[in-house]
């Protein structure tokens, strides 16, 4: 399974609330595949209309295995370093646009994220981990405390090795910048693309939904409803009955959820959804914020059989297809988002979107719908800023 879920272990990130994880890819490359060259062209094409190159930062960190590390203008790797603060106690990593036209930079091999500020540059601040590493506390566009909280700005996460490129456009956390992803070298693939006229539409049609008008930020972002909810801006309680309902369901009838690893059989005894299959699994009843967050009791290890189950529960959760379809993983996406209560922040997602696919939620990848592409011999890679 195609997952961004798989951490990278981002502990000071983590704890400024950065989201579950960064793109991840599953694929293997066999003996005989082509393996990705290290050094990889990137372009950022400002399409945007409304900012000039001169207005537009580009920021590339993330982690190569050993270390936070993070991309410099000239492509090179170098470690997150508590010297890096400044005088005003932040780093300065931004990479500027070129002054006219698309910009290129060469991203080596990392995981990590590409962040994109708008009118005024992000503030990255080194801090030291619990192990007593240097690490970054990443931009949370979501704490109205947090420094960048007035930026405008948004990213793309990516995992580039030499079994190949993963990535993904994102909408997790937060949503601001609409922008998508064009990956070419085995396969010519895009993501993320929104309709024309669609940032406006995703703005007023959230603003317009009852229970989650607070979500949107001015003409700045729309927060995901899970952090939302711990802002206060967002029901605490809001899927409640609809938890219920699937709870109350699977009682009297089977839940069949099939992974890779088989069918698993499960039924509500005892307050726990529990199931029989490949192996044997349980889960207690899921609060909103389990389900928004896809975590709690619907974490997903990375194994082969509590995670795929976990995963599969909180995508039909979240679609709210789990109460009316006892098979899953639904993949008719014509049944998701029915219900009246249900993830509307994801449907509006989704609605946007050119292709149908967005990372409305955590566990977006299941059946495939999330705004994610991989190619195991790419050759280029453009994340263009797309019309407002």
């Amino acid at each position: 399974m195609i997952t961004r879920r798989r951490a990278l272990g981002l502990a000071a990130g983590a704890a400024a609330g950065i989201g579950t994880g960064l793109a991840f890819g599953s694929a293997r490359a066999s003996e005989d595949s082509p393996r990705a060259a290290a050094g990889l062209p990137l372009t950022i094409s400002n399409k945007t209309g409304e900012y000039a190159n001169a207005s537009i930062w580009v920021y590339i960190v993330g982690n190569d295995g050993k270390q936070q590390v993070r991309v410099t203008p000239e492509g090179e790797l170098k470690p997150v370093s508590l010297s890096d603060n400044g005088s005003d106690g932040f780093t300065d990593y931004a990479i500027p646009l070129s002054g006219s036209g698309d910009t290129t930079l060469t991203l080596p091999f990392m995981s990590g994220r590409i962040y994109t500020a708008l009118g005024d540059k992000l503030k990255f601040k080194a801090v030291e981990d619990g192990n007593g590493a240097a690490a970054l506390a990443y931009p949370a566009g979501w704490v109205e405390s947090d420094p960048n909280y007035a930026v405008l700005h948004d990213c793309a996460e990516f995992t580039y090795k030499d079994t190949g490129m993963f990535c993904n456009t994102t909408m997790v956390d937060m949503f601001s910048v609409p922008m998508a992803i064009h990956l070419t070298g085995a396969k010519d693939q895009t993501t993320g693309t929104l309709r024309d006229g669609a940032r406006a539409k995703i703005f007023s049609d959230i603003a317009a939904q009852d229970g989650f008008g607070k979500l949107v930020i001015d003409d700045r972002r729309i927060i995901a409803p899970g952090h939302g909810m711990d802002a206060g801006l967002f029901a605490k309680d809001y899927l409640a009955p609809y938890i219920d309902e699937v709870w109350s369901a699977y009682e009297s009838k089977d839940l069949v959820v099939t992974t890779n690893a088989g069918k698993f059989t499960g039924r509500v005894s005892g307050g726990k959804l529990s199931f029989t299959g490949p192996g044997t699994v349980s889960f207690d009843k899921p609060s909103t914020r389990d389900v928004l967050f896809c975590d709690g009791t619907l974490a997903a290890p990375n194994d082969q059989i509590t995670g795929p189950v976990a995963a599969i529960l909180g995508a039909g959760f979240n679609r709210t297809t789990l109460h009316d379809q006892a098979a899953q993983p639904s993949t008719d996406p014509a049944t998701f988002y029915g219900t009246e209560l249900t993830h509307h922040y994801a449907k509006v997602m989704h609605e946007a979107s050119e292709d149908g696919k967005a990372y409305g939620f955590a566990f977006d990848d299941v059946a495939s719908f999330a705004s994610y592409i991989e190619d195991g011999a790419p050759q280029r890679i453009t994340l263009t800023l797309t019309p407002f």
